[in-house]
């Protein structure tokens, strides 16, 4: 069978442009939105990462500082200028970016992101607000996947969808995301045993346990929709996936892409995220919970 490529370069241009207009408009109102990005580590894939929404900030008009504190940074001085950005009225959006070195804790980091600030949900406070329905910036990573899902038009709602990974960055909170959108979810772990046990049901099954080739064509079905959100970094310098694209290919029913899926609407939701944000600190209503483009192929 001819398994679907679901692109997310579409999407994520929509996403830039409506992030593009929202820039546009702030500046009009006096506004220049800003975003901050913390990077602690040498890893290439981050650095890769970083990059990637450096330019896309670029072209959407959006002001964007990498403040790389290198990788021997330690946890007081990540402290410090978190606090400061935070405080900062000219910059409107935190990133922090991990992996962090060595003996650094990022829950109590990431606690210190003002929630206004916190576009890509990593505050407790903003992951606590997503679990009771009240508005905060979703992840951009978990909300991609929704974004996604809702553009090709695949239904959620009373289907099985299985969730690869439980990190508070994608797996629980695009849990919940999906649970406000009536699908059946089950969050699979390392102590989950057998993994085509709950993936082969499935409807729907997100990757997102950062393991090259952990799921292969024998976890999946002719009707699974896959989504990739695995990024890893080959010896070759090779950006790849969690899924073993190979045997996949072939057998699911749809698949994204890595490069070009989820990680281009990742980046393309943090410059709508920043935007957004600069507007409700100003005072000006926001409509950071609509989506962006369903249906839009």
């Amino acid at each position: 069978m001819n398994t679907t490529t679901l692109s997310g370069k579409r999407l994520a241009s929509l996403i830039q442009q409506r992030a593009q207009d929202q820039a546009r408009l702030a500046q009009h109102e006096g506004i220049h939105p800003t975003l901050a990005v913390v990077v602690a580590t040498d890893d290439e894939s981050t650095h890769w990462y970083v990059r990637s929404i450096e330019r896309a900030a670029d072209r959407a008009g959006i002001d964007c500082r990498i403040v790389d504190l290198g990788p021997d940074a330690t946890e007081q001085v990540l402290a410090s200028v978190l606090k400061d950005l935070s405080s900062e009225p000219s910059v409107h959006g935190i990133i922090l970016q991990t992996p962090l070195p060595t003996g650094v804790a990022a829950d109590t980091l990431v606690g210190l992101i003002a929630p206004e600030k916190d576009i890509d949900g990593a505050n407790p406070l903003s992951l606590g607000r997503l679990a009771v329905g009240r508005p905060a910036f979703a992840p951009a990573t978990a909300r991609a996947v929704v974004e996604l899902l809702e553009h090709y038009e695949v239904p959620v709602a009373g289907r099985n969808v299985t969730v690869v990974g439980r990190s508070a960055v994608v797996g629980k909170p695009l849990a919940l995301l999906l649970l406000e959108r009536d699908a059946t979810v089950t969050v699979c772990h390392s102590k989950s045993g057998a993994l085509e046990t709950y993936t082969r049901p499935a409807d729907v099954v997100v990757v997102a346990a950062g393991r090259t080739g952990l799921l292969t064509g024998a976890h999946v079905t002719e009707k699974t929709v896959v989504i990739d959100v695995g990024t890893n970094v080959l010896p070759d310098g090779t950006l790849v996936g969690d899924v073993d694209e190979a045997s996949v290919t072939g057998v699911a029913a749809a698949l994204t892409p890595v490069p070009g899926g989820v990680g281009s609407v990742t980046t393309a939701l943090l410059l709508l995220h920043t935007t957004e944000a600069a507007r409700l600190q100003a005072g000006v209503p926001s409509s950071a919970e609509q989506p962006v483009a369903a249906g839009a192929a």
